[in-house]
């Protein structure tokens, strides 16, 4: 039925870069959830009034989260080239384009982290303290559980924007959709290609995004 309607796409490659962006979005998404809690814990608890308060750590915390999340995810790939090649060994291929994925989305995800965080009611935390809780036991049994909506929220809009950045960084060769559409949809001006890519890569967002809403409405108790 897809061979008929679309006979200039070759099918094989449109299901293995399909492969190659589920694998890239997945795996920036599980680093980006886990680096973004870290890094908005920290901006948050270090800031005024807070158990770590700290303006040195957190002013530093701060601008590594803003300069990174504010430059261009094209100009912060090519920026990562060094890194990247010595991480990985190529610029080729879905794993070169991991770290700047998650380098350019987990400083993103964090400020959503923090937002959450500060959402908080605060006499819930000061309830926790004046009972003697430690900051591992505020972290894991106040701080997490209360803005998990938030948290949830957040990595599904952080997650979709990955998808738009695995489609960058597919243009510079990282495989993918985005390098499908480039190479055999643009480049070859083969319409279908680019059509088919666009497609599948909009059936992908709209999967993360039902998935996300419904996670959320499920924890969110409110």
């Amino acid at each position: 039925m897809l061979e008929q309607l679309l006979p200039e796409v070759n099918w094989d490659n449109v299901w293995l870069a399909a492969s190659e962006t589920l694998y890239m979005t997945g795996v920036s998404v599980l680093a980006t959830f886990i680096l973004g809690i870290a890094l908005g814990l920290l901006l948050f608890l270090t800031s005024k009034g807070n158990i770590w308060e700290n303006r040195l750590v957190n002013g530093i915390t701060s601008a590594f989260v803003n300069v990174f999340r504010s430059i261009p995810f094209i100009i912060l790939i090519i920026l990562l080239i060094p890194f990247t090649k010595a991480l990985v060994g190529s610029m080729l291929g879905a794993n070169a384009a991991l770290p700047a994925l998650i380098i350019g989305a987990a400083p993103f995800y964090a400020r959503m982290v923090e937002i959450g965080l500060r959402e908080i009611d605060k006499g819930v935390i000061e309830a926790a303290r004046s009972m003697g809780a430690s900051t591992g036991t505020i972290i894991w049994k106040v701080l997490l559980p209360e803005s998990m909506p938030a948290l949830a929220s957040g990595i599904t809009v952080t997650a979709i924007a990955l998808v738009g950045y695995s489609a960058m960084a597919g243009v510079i060769g990282a495989g993918g959709l985005g390098n499908l559409a480039y190479l055999e949809g643009f480049q070859r001006s083969n319409s279908q290609v680019t059509l088919t890519a666009t497609v599948l890569i909009l059936i992908i967002v709209f999967i993360l995004q039902f998935i996300g809403d419904f996670i959320t409405r499920r924890i969110d108790k409110r």
